[in-house]
């Protein structure tokens, strides 16, 4: 009797961690895998290692980036899914299934002071006055250049205006047999680039109230610019690009000029060091009215409404403990993904300067310094509504500017008609509330 008394108490001894980890509450994560390999495997160990200290079991799932936005809405539509949301697109239309975030945003405010505006532009929605989503980091787009190319045509540096890689990247093309890299077929790295040379030359989608303001001279220049710039600097194959072609081309050697995060240089470094010794950057290049480079995404994560108890209150500290450590993100992501709260990664300007990852010459990345100035977002100058996003999604720009390039409209009348549909869109979702500009604002 004794005996088998003792082996019940050692039986429940030995049960009882596997018990308390049966109880403890999940937390799981639904997230991009990211361009750069080396960060998914020290998130998924710190999300573990969290999970191990505040009581939860994490479980996180990595699909591609451009899956993400239909696994969220199917996730709200069955009321039921993952804790937590990553995004790279805006994530407004889906702000009716989304918990308000306000409190968090708020949080970490006061806890890591100023936020680049650029995320602020991905999260916050103010005609409802709402946080939406958290963002914790933004991907800048700076100009990625093969230098030997560029100096042997007089500009080491690179362009710094968008009329210096016109006239000198023609140059290259025609004496080289080298073209520029820039996408317009409806893919996010070729709407980055149509974006930035949009807003350089004055023009934008929306203003700052959120009124349509597309069609306009500064369009319709920046239009004609892009159309003579593929023409008479870039071969026709960008007319077909994936996501996944500058990068290629970049690697390969095939284009003198691409404009996206490092990604493609970081695979270049480990497959070929001395050619990546020749990929060099540039910051946002200047138009007639400024210098702005579209981010190829924002890193933000929306928790759903069906989250409820414990499992929010989890998922609220996992946003903050991971801006807190988001130093170790920006890290692992071998400078890729820069932090939306500075203050969160105070050695970046210091690794820009030395690249700790080998760059030669190791500060080829300073140019990066202050990229949150010259990035912008979807729907710059005003927030990323619900209309600037889907008007994005349907790749409305990038189709106006590969229609007069490949001569089927002018300029004047591929500009008419997306400012027309945009008009639409925007009627329809401020119908709804969630974008303002209308009578009276």
């Amino acid at each position: 009797m004794l005996r088998t008394a003792i082996a019940l108490a050692t039986c429940l001894t030995l049960l009882a961690p596997l018990a308390r980890a049966q109880e403890a509450p999940e937390l799981s994560i639904l997230q991009w895998s990211h361009f750069v390999p080396e960060h998914d495997p020290w998130f998924d160990a710190w999300a573990a290692d969290w999970g191990a200290q505040n009581g939860a079991r994490v479980r996180v799932d990595h699909i591609n980036f451009q899956q993400i936005p239909q696994a969220l809405a199917g996730a709200i539509d069955a009321g039921e899914g993952h804790s937590l949301i990553q995004l790279l697109v805006p994530g407004a239309a889906w702000l009716e299934g989304l918990h308000p975030l306000n409190d968090v945003n708020a949080a970490a405010a006061a806890t890591f002071g100023e936020r680049v505006s650029t995320c602020a532009t991905a999260s916050y929605l103010p005609v409802v006055d709402t946080w939406y989503s958290f963002a914790l980091g933004y991907l800048p787009g700076p100009g990625n250049y093969q230098q030997g190319l560029w100096a042997a045509a007089g500009l080491p540096q690179g362009p710094t205006t968008w009329q210096e890689l016109y006239e000198t990247g023609r140059t290259i093309y025609a004496e080289a047999g080298v073209p520029l890299g820039l996408g317009m077929s409806p893919e996010i790295d070729s709407q980055g680039a149509v974006y930035s040379a949009l807003w350089s030359f004055g023009g934008s989608v929306q203003d700052e109230d959120e009124r349509v303001v597309l069609d306009s001279p500064e369009t319709v220049a920046a239009v004609r610019f892009l159309a003579q710039l593929q023409r008479e600097a870039m071969s026709a194959e960008v007319f077909g690009w994936t996501p996944a072609s500058n990068n290629q081309a970049l690697i390969a050697g095939e284009v003198s000029y691409i404009i996206n995060p490092v990604s493609a240089y970081r695979s270049l470094q480990k497959i070929d060091p001395e050619a990546a010794a020749d990929i060099h950057f540039t910051p946002a290049l200047a138009g007639p009215t400024g210098a702005y480079a579209g981010t190829n995404g924002v890193i933000g994560y929306v928790i759903p409404r069906y989250v409820e108890g414990r499992e929010l209150e989890l998922a609220k500290k996992f946003l903050l403990d991971h801006a807190g450590a988001y130093g170790d993100a920006v890290y692992h992501s071998e400078l890729y993904s820069f932090p939306c709260f500075p203050a969160t990664a105070p050695q970046l300007d210091a690794w820009l300067e030395d690249d700790p990852f080998g760059s030669q010459p190791a500060d080829k990345l300073a140019v990066l310094k202050g990229a949150g100035e010259w990035t912008a977002y979807v729907g710059h100058p005003g927030p990323a509504n619900p209309a600037v996003a889907q008007f994005f999604a349907e790749n409305h720009l990038v189709n106006m500017v590969a229609r007069v390039a490949l001569g089927e409209v002018t300029a004047e009348q591929a500009v008419a008609e997306a400012h027309a549909r945009a008009e639409a869109i925007f009627d329809a979702w401020r119908a709804k509330g969630l974008v303002g500009g209308g009578e009276g604002q």
